[in-house]
């Protein structure tokens, strides 16, 4: 059998024979590909035909071919990932994500293990073991990511021996807990002592972290920080032995900042999205930032090698590196420059082909922990301190957030006050932010943030990192008790409330992840994202950006299920300013 692949000036041809990759389904299993071949490792390119055998690479053959043949290079991996954020079940994320040519992920999976602990872990390793790409979990080390918000698990360091032993995972987590580091908390410290006696590479994320600080943490066997929102900041990181992944995902776009490195450091620099919600998914993943990096005047090569080789070397990963003995996990592309994805192969077999996954779906349970009672609008009012006895106006703390980074600034507000309570302010861009617990009923924690752009309705998500307990903003204490008992009632999902108008999309699975397909979730997510914005939500993704404002892990005022949170100095603090 054969498979034409024709393009305007030139026949291609790929030899294949069908062989089950599965039990779910037959894969075109590749004899010989034959195009130019990248080869990024050895920062080299020639023209030949790589031959396969059961899905490893057997023999190399060097020989001239049309100028106008394809070009072959290893696949695309996302060096740091969420794919709970994607809101897909890895099986699904899988499914868009080899469109655009990935064939690997490094995957945290911290996210679920908030929710479900070490039972959630195994059901995303047991989901992603019925898929072709492959999807590399690690250990997470900050599970709940502090003490200062509810969540539904605890991952000890026995859990991470166990996960390492047991489950094979190939790393320790981002290790967020950046000041028990620096301060040798105990129990942090012997989180990082298990995977460096078994071998594991330990993960960073230390935003803002430089100089001595910086030092001491990489010191600590840490190496890897995908938090860098400055050059300065990267180059710290780096001069002390930790390597940089630049971050260009839904919410956090740290590219332009960091990109140069792709060139000064080009073996100590990955790329990766951290969390890409499912709309952005089906447009592209790692191939848009290759394609951005060339774009900006740097080597394919380089860029190749950052995308491809820096990961898998460092995490040791099972993919393939278009050497003799190595799985044949590649790509075909047009070009060195638009990198428009023409094939995906994983383990000698053809899993997507020019925009269309063969990747089948996988039917999922939908574990889940959720218990909570709905609100009432009088819930979320912010009263006055009795101190301040019978006043006007009061000065607040408030979020300031800013689209496209994680970091959030406090801003002092002079708020209006009625009936003893503090007031929103719409008008002038000064929203109520509220997170209700999810895992047992409490009074909602209530505060103040801006540069939503909303001049009416609310928004509400369970999708909050990392706890995941419902986070909500919006113009009125009506609209935000609709939105959050939307996602009450469907046990998880994102909503989008305006008067008479409430719209939800239900997330099963963890109350973080759809187990519907693809496609039809990222439909759906983009339909209440465009409400959103219609409600004047000016955020490019006022859901990612939302997710983020409980992360008490990044500086510096955030929204905990239990206060308000100062990320600069750990510690709660008051809405109204004494």
């Amino acid at each position: 059998m054969y498979y034409n692949y024709a393009s305007a000036r030139h026949i291609f041809i790929f030899f294949y024979h069908d062989v089950p990759m599965n039990s779910i389904s037959m894969y075109r299993q590749a004899q010989a590909l034959t195009g130019h071949i990248v080869d990024p490792l050895h920062y080299r390119q020639y023209s030949g035909t790589l031959h396969c055998t059961d899905g490893m690479i057997v023999k190399i053959e060097e020989h001239a071919v049309e100028e106008t043949a394809p070009y072959i290079m290893p696949g695309f991996i996302d060096a740091h990932i969420h794919i709970e954020s994607s809101m897909l079940i890895p099986s699904e994320f899988a499914r868009l994500a080899a469109i655009h040519g990935t064939v690997g992920t490094i995957s945290d999976p911290h996210e679920i293990a908030n929710v479900l602990g070490i039972d959630g872990i195994r059901y995303m390793i047991d989901n992603s073991k019925q898929t072709p790409l492959k999807i590399c979990f690690g250990a997470p080390s900050c599970v709940p990511a502090t003490s200062f918000e509810t969540a539904g698990a605890t991952i000890s360091a026995e859990d991470i021996y166990e996960l390492f032993e047991r489950d094979g995972l190939l790393y320790l987590s981002e290790m967020m807990n950046y000041p028990g580091v620096l301060f040798s908390d105990s129990d942090v410290m012997k989180k990082i002592a298990i995977a460096h006696k078994l071998q594991r590479p330990v993960d960073g994320h230390a935003p803002g972290l430089r100089g001595e600080q910086a030092q001491r943490y990489a010191h600590a066997g840490i190496t890897t920080d995908h938090e860098c929102f400055t050059l300065p900041e990267a180059l710290d990181k780096l001069a002390y032995g930790m390597k940089i992944l630049i971050r260009e995902g839904s919410a956090a776009k740290n590219f332009s900042a960091l990109e140069s490195l792709i060139t000064s450091h080009t073996e100590s620099v990955m790329l990766c999205s951290d969390d890409k919600h499912p709309n952005d998914l089906v447009v592209g993943h790692i191939n848009e930032v290759v394609r951005r990096a060339v774009d900006c005047g740097h080597a394919a090569m380089n860029v190749l090698r950052c995308a491809t080789v820096n990961p898998v070397l460092h995490y040791n990963m099972p993919v393939g590196l278009l050497r003799v003995g190595d799985p044949m996990d590649c790509i075909v592309v047009d070009s060195l420059k638009k990198f428009n994805v023409l094939q995906t192969w994983i383990q000698g077999q053809l899993v997507a082909e020019k925009g269309v996954s063969y990747i089948p779906r996988v039917q999922s349970s939908a574990p889940n922990n959720f218990c909570a009672d709905t609100i009432i609008p009088s819930a979320l009012h912010i009263p006055v301190p009795e101190s301040f006895g019978k006043v006007d106006s009061v000065q607040v703390r408030v979020i300031a957030a800013f689209d496209g980074q994680l970091i959030t600034a406090e801003e002092i507000h002079t708020m209006a006050c009625k009936d003893g309570c503090v007031q929103s302010q719409p008008s002038e861009d000064i929203l109520k932010i509220v997170v209700v617990n999810r895992y047992r009923d409490e009074s909602p924690a209530c505060g103040f943030v801006k540069n939503f752009g909303m001049k009416r309705g609310a928004i509400a998500s369970c999708v909050a990192h990392d706890s995941h307990n419902i986070i909500a903003v919006g113009t009125n204490d009506e609209d935000i008790a609709t939105a959050v008992n939307a996602v009450i009632h469907a046990r998880g999902g994102i909503s989008v409330s305006d008067g008479e108008l409430c719209k939800i999309l239900p997330l099963p699975v963890a109350g973080i992840m759809s187990t519907d397909e693809g496609q039809s979730v990222a439909k759906d997510y983009e339909e209440i994202d465009r409400i959103a914005k219609a409600l004047g939500a000016t955020l490019s993704a006022p859901y990612m950006t939302l997710s983020f404002m409980g992360l008490l892990v990044i500086p510096t005022l955030k929204m905990s299920d239990k206060g308000l949170f100062d990320g600069g100095v750990f510690s709660f603090t008051d809405v109204v300013v004494p």
